[in-house]
């Protein structure tokens, strides 16, 4: 039985969890028995869901507690129970005068590629095709990590395309669905293209790192460069509606003609 106070927010870490308790304990993982999330029977683990860090510090804690299990085992103690508390390394801020610093203790790498076709006469764009390369160290469960690039990808397009927010007077004036309107099925890209790189950090469990907001975070820009290499306008304001994109045209069209006219 693996007790832990990690929580289970959607990206599969119960089932990540799991493989690395079943690989520390070199035990087929329909051995491995995880209560999760229960203050009965395990601390909490305040902190270790945010940035993108659940399977960078659960699986050191799960890897130590492992050792120390195996290490009771071999000493014929039974059961052999072993518990271990894995503390992030230390960070430090921004030197105000270098520019150096460590704000955070693990890393991961994107980069993306976005394909996209735009109707002029409209301001209707089509993302076709996005390539999303994450460096997630070790990937722990592989469908898992290609799920969160997916789904990553289409809460990114919402935000850069169609959600858009409202304020006025302090109010929302599109508190509805009907108004505020997210991606379906028939808006997000086409196809989406999940590359795994894998190179081990040191002092993640089995090279792991967090790989989360990852895909999110470059399809704006990605798609802002694909939308000015089709039109040859730059956008610096989201989400991309349609009306927007026909603004940015038919201003780069008038400053284009008032340039012709005068020379």
């Amino acid at each position: 039985m693996v007790a832990i106070g990690s929580a289970e927010v959607g990206q599969g870490t119960h089932t990540a969890i799991s493989q690395m308790a079943a690989e520390a304990l070199h035990i087929p993982l329909d051995r491995v028995r995880l209560v999760a999330s229960d203050t009965g029977t395990s601390p909490g683990s305040a902190g270790s869901v945010s940035a993108s860090r659940m399977t960078f510090m659960a699986g050191n804690a799960v890897r130590g507690a492992a050792a120390a299990a195996l290490k009771c085992w071999r000493a014929k103690d039974r059961p052999a129970v072993a518990e271990h508390t894995y503390l992030a390394p230390k960070t430090t801020p921004f030197d105000p005068e270098t520019g150096y610093g460590t704000p955070n203790f693990a890393y991961g790498y994107v980069a993306q590629a976005v394909e996209v076709e735009v109707d002029t006469e409209t301001g209707q764009l089509r993302i076709l095709r996005v390539v999303c390369a994450d460096d997630v160290g070790k990937a722990i469960n592989p469908q898992q990590v290609e799920g969160q690039i997916e789904g990553g990808v289409a809460q990114a397009v919402g935000w850069a395309t169609c959600e858009n927010l409202l304020l006025e007077d302090g109010h929302v004036p599109t508190p509805h669905m009907s108004t505020y309107l997210i991606p379906t099925i028939s808006d997000v890209p086409e196809q989406v293209e999940s590359v795994i790189v894998e190179q081990p950090d040191p002092r993640g469990p089995w090279g792991a790192r967090g790989m989360g907001e990852m895909p999110f975070i470059p399809l704006a820009p990605a798609l802002v460069a694909a939308v000015h290499d089709a039109t040859g306008v730059w956008f610096d304001e989201f989400p991309l509606t349609p009306e927007r994109i026909l603004q940015g045209l038919n201003l780069t069209q008038t400053q284009n003609d008032k340039a012709t006219r005068c020379e």
